[in-house]
């Protein structure tokens, strides 16, 4: 079978040791449903505008005020289904504050409404509204409405965890705007390679928030370096192009990926560890108590 060339000299290289797992720079990602369909919906009421400059001024404001309405429903339907898509990426996490995609619903159903007034009846309005409600929530559902992931843990701990994953992420989001100034997209991919390493840690502390004090330093102090090292290169290349400073800034990537990852191995052995432990106890247990396993 054929293979890409690659290795530490290759335009997209890495000083990765040979052997070394490493894993996508997209490994555990999906694609996004803020896609074609949610697009559309900013296109849909473009029409509107164009039917309203040959109508009244009343009857111009109402379409007006139609279109102003529904874009901001396909603007909460977009930040709704990115607020969704982040919560179903964590095994812990509280539903969003603001249930946008419901609300988009209803501003929907009031869009299409004002459009039936506009052009039409009171009748067709309510039938504009009733079925443009309905056939949305029905096209991209509700929002997550439950806490996930917190039953049999402290919920000050799995608060905790929430409030550091969600700080950690925004270091994660401010390097990913920095390095675009960079305009390198070698160096974009590198810096996606790093931020699955880290979200991995993210996964393994929210599966075990008793984790998080072990690694408080890595989501607050190591990232917040890695952040302003990022800033601090972008600024720098987009200047000056130095290839030196382009292979000082990978170097760190590369060092700090590795102390993320046996972090995060360190934390996978500990929760192992215990695990044998509890197993062993209720094992003695069971077999003060007379109980032996029945092995064929």
């Amino acid at each position: 079978m054929a293979q890409r060339f690659g290795g530490k000299f290759s335009p997209d290289g890495s000083t990765r040791p040979e052997g070394s797992a490493a894993k996508p720079a997209f490994h555990g990602q999906r694609r996004t449903k803020a896609g074609g369909r949610v697009n559309m919906l900013f296109v849909a009421p473009l029409p509107l505008v164009v039917v309203a400059f040959f109508q009244e001024p009343l009857v111009m404001g109402q379409y007006l005020a139609a279109f102003g309405i529904l874009i901001l429903a396909a603007w909460l339907t977009r930040e709704g289904i990115l607020a969704q898509e982040a919560y179903e990426a964590r095994k812990i996490a509280k539903r969003p504050a603001i249930p946008r995609k419901i609300f988009a619903s209803v501003l929907t159903g009031a869009g299409l409404g004002l459009v039936g007034i506009a052009g039409h009846g009171l009748v067709e309005a309510a039938i504009f509204a009733g079925l443009g409600a309905v056939l949305h929530f029905l096209s991209f559902g509700p929002d997550p409405l439950a806490d996930k992931g917190a039953e049999g843990i402290d919920q000050f701990q799995s608060d905790r965890v929430a409030r550091a994953v969600t700080e950690a992420e925004k270091h994660l989001k401010a390097m990913s705007d920095a390095v675009l100034r960079a305009e390198d997209r070698s160096v974009e991919r590198r810096v996606e390679r790093f931020q699955t390493t880290v979200r991995d840690m993210f996964r393994t502390i929210e599966e075990d928030p008793r984790d998080l004090t072990a690694s408080r330093k890595y989501l607050s102090v190591y990232l917040m370096g890695a952040r302003d090292a990022t800033v601090k290169f972008a600024d720098l290349y987009a200047r000056t192009r130095d290839t030196k400073a382009r292979d000082d800034y990978t170097r760190l990537l590369d060092d700090l990926e590795a102390n993320f990852a046996a972090q995060t191995e360190k934390l996978l052995t500990d929760n192992r560890t215990d695990l044998e432990i509890e197993i062993d106890v209720l094992r003695d247990r069971l077999a003060r108590e007379g109980v032996k396993p029945d092995r064929d």
